[in-house]
């Protein structure tokens, strides 16, 4: 299997998107993320641009990494300068990393209007630059900004840019598409082109996703011969982002045959994605190719049918491959096939007739305002009553909440509550600090003598979207509730839906049935 080298920028060009800032200790985590995911090159940022890179690079030399090599990265030196005074070069060299990676120009369009320079000058920055780094025994990327772009302008000089990165000793040449603009066909003809004229020289490629073609044009220039590959984590970067690691990685892995990340690190890609999410403070694409929740997710009858007959029926890969699994979703699109498939998964055995009865009920339910496909505990606490032999750990009888404002207390909100365990009834009050709130402390109060673990359930997430807007204080509202137990590695958190005109019934449905569902799985140990 042929190497390509995987360069991640996301601590340097990912941080660029809007909405996105790292700190030293975040930028360490995701260090040791990406080298355990298996890449070569983790460039960690300009340290001659902003203290917070430069901290990073002194915090870093601490890090035990296995096998990725820690990159900063910097421009050539400035214009009449030598590269000994540049202040930006020296940045580079103090970093004490074993590899740099520095920035050129090769667009006429910025060599005369940016830079502001000759173009004579400006081959010689790239040269000294790079000469001066290999002689500080440093392994050096040379990226050659806006190739694209600036081929089409002066092919002549932009190819006389590279020939001055050559010249200079660059270990790699990579080939950027800045603006993202590029199409797959130019950069495969390109890139090929380079590699015929600078046939001892190994060349990458970096591009942009300003076209929607980020990852095309990345696995286009493979196919041209590159072998660095550089790009972020779930394509973050400014503008549009950067080719997306996450999807070019597979791509090379699994449909061509490439050596990137190795079998370990593709079963850590969805993990690896996931997280440098959640550190960023963004909500993760669920929808992204290869790791995202819905990626592998079947939805339609027809398509469920097929997979559980044949599962490459609907799927290109196997979704353990990259870490992520398949779903079956439960909608008013569904047929039995999904019922079935989710009652498995549950553990719960179950009989055509009670397929179809749960399929119905879950048609007519979503055309009140229910959504099941994100919240499956509901439609296994619905297969699990039509069971013969199933006892639900409790039964509504009754509910009350109260909101007012008492003299001298302020406002006080108060749930009661009525249920029957077994053979008792049980009433029970409680305060909160709102109805949904005492509801659930009423409930949790009536039923932890017979089930202490209840204690140990933890709201995780409460979601309510009103439907009909234009009913106003009328209108249909669904809420979701996301439940987990402390804990409890065996269940994962799960998620229960209720849907009414009246916010409070659609909050104790969903309650209900998240209490009812956790009680259910764990059995015995409850």
């Amino acid at each position: 299997m042929t190497k390509v080298a995987v360069y991640d920028t996301t601590l340097r060009d990912g941080t660029q998107r809007e909405g996105i800032s790292l700190s030293v200790e975040d930028k360490l985590k995701i260090t040791k993320m990406l080298d355990d995911l298996g890449v070569s090159y983790i460039e960690g940022g300009w340290p001659g641009s902003n203290p917070k890179d430069a901290a990073y690079f002194d915090a870093v030399q601490s890090l035990e990494l296995k096998q990725a090599k820690v990159t900063a990265f910097g421009m050539t030196r400035r214009a009449d300068t030598n590269p000994s005074d540049d202040a930006n070069i020296k940045a580079l060299i103090d970093a004490n990393t074993p590899a740099v990676t520095v920035v050129g120009k090769t667009s006429m369009l910025h060599v005369k209007e940016v830079i502001r320079t000759t173009p004579e000058e400006n081959l010689n920055m790239i040269e000294d630059s790079i000469a001066y780094l290999k002689a500080q025994d440093k392994e050096v990327i040379y990226d050659a900004e806006h190739f694209f772009d600036g081929y089409k302008l002066d092919d002549e000089y932009a190819i006389a840019t590279i020939d001055a990165a050559v010249r200079g000793g660059a270990d790699v040449v990579v080939l950027c598409d800045t603006n993202g603009g590029s199409m797959y066909w130019e950069v495969e003809e390109l890139t090929h082109r380079i590699r015929t004229l600078f046939p001892n020289t190994e060349v990458g490629i970096h591009t942009h996703n300003d076209g929607e073609l980020g990852v095309a044009n990345s696995i286009a220039a493979v196919r041209s011969g590159a072998t660095h590959v550089q790009g972020t984590i779930n394509g973050y970067g400014e503008r549009c982002g950067n080719a997306n690691l996450v999807s070019i990685i597979p791509d090379l892995e699994l449909k061509m045959g490439f050596d990137t990340v190795g079998n370990h690190g593709l079963k850590n890609l969805a993990k690896v994605s996931r997280a440098v999410a959640e550190i960023a403070n963004l909500k993760p694409d669920e929808h992204a190719a290869y790791v995202g929740r819905s990626a592998f997710a079947h939805k339609g009858g027809i398509h469920v049918a097929a997979v559980r007959r044949n599962v490459d029926s609907y799927q290109h890969i196997d979704p353990a491959l990259v870490g992520n699994e398949m779903r079956i979703l439960v909608s008013d699109l569904s047929g039995r096939a999904n019922i079935q498939s989710l009652a498995e998964s549950f553990g719960i055995d179950t009989e055509d007739r009670i397929s179809r009865e749960v399929l119905q009920e879950v048609k007519e339910l979503e055309n009140e305002g229910y959504v099941f496909e994100g919240a499956e505990a509901s439609v296994a606490v619905r297969l699990a009553r039509r069971q013969p032999d199933y006892v639900p750990p409790f039964e509504l009888i009754d509910f009350l909440t109260l909101v007012e404002q008492r003299d001298g207390r302020g406002l006080i909100t108060e749930a009661t509550v009525k249920l029957r365990v077994g053979e008792d009834i049980l009433h029970t009050v409680a305060e909160g600090n709102g109805p949904v709130h005492a509801l659930d402390l009423a409930l949790r109060k009536a039923l932890s003598p017979s089930y202490p673990r209840i204690e140990d359930f933890r709201l995780a997430d409460y979601k309510v979207r009103i439907l009909n807007s234009q009913e106003a204080t009328a209108a249909t509202t669904r809420v979701i509730i996301d439940t987990y137990i402390d804990n409890y590695q065996q269940l994962d958190r799960w998620s229960t839906v209720g849907a009414n005109p009246n916010i409070i019934v659609a909050s104790w449905y969903a309650l209900a049935d998240s209490f009812e569902y956790g009680l259910m799985m764990l059995g015995d140990d409850h």
